[in-house]
């Protein structure tokens, strides 16, 4: 900090040297005020340079890394928002106050600005010595930094993308000029254009990168600026609509390198520098991209001159070849070279290029993205309940970290909701590794309902916490744990849910168990799970004991048709169901006339809602049918229904819908 400040107001000293420009120039003459002009310039390059060198690793110290994108794109904000009041502000002075006046004006504006910005600076905090002990003295120790391969394969990036770039910005006005026809006056609107997209874009780059990492922001701002060549050179020329491609591009660009920066210096102070020798690689940092900043310049103008002296020109598809064109050429060739060399650079973000433009295509991005805004608007805890069903049906990426943070919201149901909204969400490590702690924790009421949300999530990696809960001391726990393994289909909880099946006495962790068997299509629990259906006296639960018969069967979704159905209208419903199964019968065992007649009966029975005398002809339909060929599971539950119908009648409409499922669905996989 010392440092910083020593050197960065020593730079403002030096830079108002250049106010005494007329009064040198007046006494001494042009090739004078020439040399005065450039030792100014070299003092001042100097100064900079070691006050850059020193902040550095300052603002690596000073800026918690967990929101270093977001302060580097509020920095970039307001350093646009300064370029523009500079660009406006000096075009109109230079406007008003033509010659040399309007220059040393403006050049005392900088100084002043220069002092002020040491002043503000002076109130960071950090930036001390390092501590030594007693006799030792400070040194650097720069081949740490020379042997690191990351630290290496970024300055090679780096260089070789400001070999690619640097050229560009200096010789694209000039090409905007010769080649494209717009004006001096358009061109400087460029910059503008330029200022605008890197403003507008600044903060998303920024928040992105703290959220999914460093290095695919910054590979995918390498991408966007590699395009740039291609649509330079396939720009329309000398032409009315010139200026409004120009401009587009320019927005772009900024957008762009914005991306870019952004990632390239998050990765530079989270990943690639150590803390504890920030000096060292920040004082090669600096060195080497101000190495590689001036070749760049000289070379990108030999290249221009030599293009010019070989009269290079030509199409190529719909590109206009001219001297300018090795300079595109090097602006996408280079740039993919960076990238290969920057993606090999460890960070601790696992998230690919790939990947990355994924998540903003998976659930709805732009409901999480609005839900995101007013979740941190949210005031009452009605509001914050609703934005949070609403992060949960975005069902994106984007919203994982709100849903992590309203989990630990102080108020029950927003709590409550959160487990519910991140049930709707696709499977995520976090989002799976945080209910399986609710699963454990003390909160009981919290715990049974994330064990249901982990059922709905389907991760397969819940499956042994949620076993794990089916040793609970909490039935509850036990009872939703086991639906949620249902749910998950890995078949190896199948035998420990029927032994806990056989000997539980409690009604309620009977029926989540013969539902969780039921999911897993465990034939071998058809005689348990029917015995209970016959001790049950809930209809509801006697429907989900059904439901749990046809599941094992196969087609729930027939099943849970022919109940809406017999709901609306009993007997047409069953009558067209036996129907169904006439036709059927008709099919595979055509030769019995008498199944058919008996099928007949039925229907008519049904049909004319004599629904007792119906279920009974039903059940001697099922004594008829060779059921002896059919599987042990459709059997049995077959002859179950036939034993209860002729018992009970229509009285437990289960039966009916079970027979007829089972009847109807059954296909010959499930005949001997």
């Amino acid at each position: 900090k010392r440092t910083y400040l020593t050197f960065w107001t020593l730079r403002s000293v030096v830079a108002s040297f250049m106010l005494a420009i007329p009064w040198v120039i007046g006494r001494y003459g042009e090739e004078p005020t020439l040399i005065f002009i450039s030792c100014t310039v070299a003092a001042f390059a100097l100064l900079r340079s070691v006050g850059m060198t020193a902040n550095l690793p300052w603002v690596q110290e000073f800026v918690p890394n967990s929101v270093r994108g977001k302060y580097t794109a509020t920095s970039n904000m307001f350093t646009s928002i300064a370029g523009f009041i500079a660009i406006f502000g000096g075009s109109y002075i230079l406007s008003q106050m033509p010659g040399l006046n309007g220059f040393i004006l403006l050049i005392g504006f900088g100084v002043i600005s220069g002092f002020i910005s040491v002043w503000f600076s002076a109130y960071i905090p950090g930036g001390a010595p390092e501590p030594t002990r007693a006799g030792e003295k400070h040194g650097r120790d720069l081949t740490t930094a020379l042997r690191d391969p990351s630290f290496l394969r970024y300055l090679t990036g780096v260089a070789i993308l400001t070999l690619a770039t640097v050229p560009l910005g200096s010789f694209v006005p000039l090409f905007m000029q010769e080649e494209v026809g717009l004006a001096k006056s358009n061109i400087v609107l460029l910059q503008i254009g330029s200022l605008a997209g890197g403003l507008l874009s600044s903060y998303l780059w920024g928040w992105v990168a703290d959220r999914f990492g460093s290095k695919p922001i910054m590979l995918w701002g390498l991408l966007l600026r590699l395009s740039l060549p291609l649509l330079w050179l396939g720009m329309p020329q000398n032409s009315e609509i010139s200026l409004y491609f120009a401009a587009g591009i320019a927005l772009f660009q900024g957008i762009a390198d914005m991306g870019w920066g952004i990632g390239s210096a998050r990765l530079l102070y989270v990943s690639v520098v150590p803390t504890e020798k920030r000096s060292d690689y920040m004082a090669l940092y600096n060195a080497w991209t101000g190495i590689a900043g001036g070749i760049s310049q000289i070379l990108g103008g030999q290249i221009l001159a030599l293009s010019v002296a070989l009269g290079i020109s030509g199409q190529i598809w719909v590109f206009e070849i001219n001297a300018y064109f090795p300079l595109f050429a090097l602006g996408i060739l280079l740039p993919l070279l960076s990238i290969v060399i920057m993606n090999s650079i460890r960070a601790e973000e696992t998230l690919g290029i790939g990947e990355f433009a994924g998540i903003f295509f998976r659930g709805n991005p732009f409901l999480a993205m609005t839900s995101m805004i007013r979740y941190n608007l949210a005031r009452s805890e009605e509001d914050t309940v609703r934005v949070t069903e609403r992060l949960g049906e975005a069902r994106s990426p984007l919203a994982v970290d709100e849903l992590l943070e309203v989990l630990k919201d102080p108020r029950f149901n927003v709590r409550f909701e959160a487990i519910v909204s991140i049930s709707r969400m696709p499977s995520e490590p976090r989002l799976r590794d945080a209910l399986i702690e609710i699963l454990h924790g003390s909160e009981l009421a919290l715990s049974v309902v994330a064990a249901w949300a982990l059922g709905r999530m389907g991760d397969a990696e819940a499956f042994e916490p949620l076993r794990k809960g089916l040793s609970s001391e909490y039935r509850s726990i036990q009872a939703h744990s086991a639906r949620a393994l249902g749910a998950l289909g890995n078949p190896e909880i199948v035998p420990l849910l029927l032994e806990r099946l056989a000997t539980e006495e409690d009604k309620g962790l009977q029926m989540a168990y013969a539902s969780a068997l039921g999911n897993l299509q465990a034939g071998e629990a058809t005689p348990v799970v029917l015995d209970l259906l016959e001790k049950t006296s809930n209809e509801g639960a006697r429907m989900e004991l059904a439901l749990t018969l046809a599941r094992i069967v196969g087609d729930e979704h027939h099943f849970i048709q022919l109940l809406r159905s017999v709901r609306a209208d009993t007997g047409t419903a069953i009558a067209q169901e036996l129907n169904n199964l006439k036709r059927k019968l008709n099919r595979e065992d055509g030769d019995s006339e008498a199944l058919l007649t008996r099928c007949n009966e039925c229907a008519d029975l049904f049909a004319r809602a004599a629904l007792d005398d119906g279920a009974r002809c039903l059940s001697q339909l099922v004594y008829d049918l060779p059921v002896e060929t059919y599987g042990p599971a459709p059997r049995r539950i077959l002859l179950e229904c036939a034993d209860r119908l002729n018992e009970f009648g229509a009285t437990h409409r289960e039966y009916i819908l079970l027979a007829l499922h089972t009847l109807l669905v059954m296909d010959s996989e499930q005949k001997s």
